[in-house]
């Protein structure tokens, strides 16, 4: 079974005190070139957390996770998934349980991000819904030139992984695309103060310098794929 964990204060210093919830690890997409490569979720102290959702410890099933998101305060901004992906079968989106997600995320704010690949057309399409729907959902880029074909399907805002050694806190893209770097990564403000991620409508591409943990593996995938 797939777990799902909300926490409906989060103690971490980049997002604020806003629910933040964790999925299992079997929903993260094959796709996915962090995957045991890179990802900050397998970092401590989120590894443990994120293990004890995956081995069933702790969180709940799809039903009960929605019932929680829609007992949320109208208007509630939460992050979907520190940890973990959209539920699918690795290769395509669940239809029907993104949908459960978005329905209980009717009046509240909620945002993510996904590695699912959008150039399937099933998944775009889920994406493209579950946006329009006020659920946003962020396309993950493995780099700046990804990035670039990602916000050419037009399904959905795009968020990017940056070098270690980016200087920000803007660029642009190879086909002149504005970056903005998350501010969180660089100043002291938090999710529940920028907000950014959650415009499904925004201008920019948001860029997230390499790291955790494992921070130096996932710079050598970004450097890698482009």
């Amino acid at each position: 079974m797939t777990n799902y964990y909300l926490n409906r204060k989060s103690q971490n210093r980049k997002t604020g005190k806003i629910p933040v919830s964790t999925s299992s690890a079997k929903t993260c997409p094959n796709n996915c070139p962090f995957k045991d490569n890179g990802c900050y979720a397998n970092g401590f102290p989120l590894k443990g957390r994120w293990q004890e959702v995956t081995d069933g410890k702790r969180g709940t099933d799809l039903d009960k996770f929605c019932h929680e998101i829609a007992a949320l305060p109208d208007g509630q901004l939460w992050r979907h998934n520190q940890a973990g992906d959209l539920p699918g079968d690795g290769q395509k989106i669940s239809v029907a349980d993104l949908s459960s997600i978005v329905k209980a995320n009717k009046n509240k704010r909620g945002f993510t991000f996904t590695h699912y690949d959008a150039n399937i057309a099933a998944n775009a399409k889920a994406i493209a819904k579950a946006n329009k729907n006020g659920f946003t959902i962020n396309l993950s880029a493995n780099n700046v030139a990804h990035a670039d074909e990602l916000a050419a399907l037009d399904v959905g805002p795009v968020a990017t992984v940056l070098p270690l050694n980016f200087e920000g806190p803007t660029a642009k893209t190879p086909q002149g695309r504005r970056i903005a770097q998350c501010p969180a990564t660089f100043k002291n403000t938090t999710c529940e103060d920028c907000q950014l991620c959650q415009r499904v409508n925004r201008s920019v591409i948001v860029g997230f310098p390499a790291h955790g943990n494992s921070k130096r593996m996932a710079h050598n995938v970004v450097v890698g794929a482009e």
